[in-house]
């Protein structure tokens, strides 16, 4: 049984408060399918990048392997390279949710950031891969976090919609139809009740 007296202020509120709900559960679902559509977009850029970057990650490991067979190990040239700082991350909203958008330098140098007294094309080439395969790697990390934020974002959806559904929504249409029916009898008692006092007066 309802925990609500049967009044009509109740009756109003009761109503107000269910058409707020079902509002809210169709915001709800909208906004689910938003979010679920815009995962869907990046599952299928992550996916198309997997590819991508395990290619980029074979060329360059390739073209590490012959820049050491040529020049032996490359570790104390590699220390000539600066450190990239040029990591850039900003975020763009999706229906509350903040997806990053990760931006670094492409430019590559004109001229290489080790000498090349001891240094031939091989280590070059290297050079070049590594930093396509930081581009492809950029672009995943962007595109991974996004899936990651969008799927807890659906999932705390999904809850909040499904509480409106089964047990928000269910309970106040309970209450508007008991306290409804509880009025209709007490109606129902005071006019048998008038009539009982005019047949009587008459």
């Amino acid at each position: 049984m309802p925990n609500v007296i049967p009044t009509k202020g109740n009756l109003m509120s009761s109503r107000r408060t269910l058409t707020l709900a079902n509002l809210g559960f169709d915001l709800m679902d909208r906004k689910r399918s938003i979010l679920i559509h815009e995962m869907m977009a990046l599952i299928d850029a992550a996916s198309a990048l997997q590819g991508n970057i395990d290619e980029a990650f074979t060329r360059a490991y390739a073209a590490l392997l012959d820049a050491n067979v040529s020049l032996g190990l490359i570790g104390g040239l590699a220390q000539a390279v600066e450190l990239d700082d040029s990591v850039q991350i900003r975020f763009r909203s999706v229906m509350g949710v903040e997806i990053p958008i990760v931006t670094a330098d492409d430019a590559r140098p004109e001229v290489a950031p080790y000498g090349l007294a001891f240094t031939n094309a091989a280590l070059d080439r290297a050079y070049v891969e590594f930093l396509k395969l930081k581009t492809f790697t950029i672009r995943l990390a962007e595109v991974e976090t996004g899936v990651y934020r969008l799927a807890q974002a659906i999932k705390k959806t999904q809850k909040r919609a499904n509480a409106l559904q089964n047990i928000i929504i269910p309970n106040l249409t309970g209450d508007v139809k008991f306290i409804t029916d509880a009025l209709e009898e007490k109606e129902r008692e005071e006019f048998a009740r008038l009539k009982v006092i005019r047949s009587v007066n008459s």
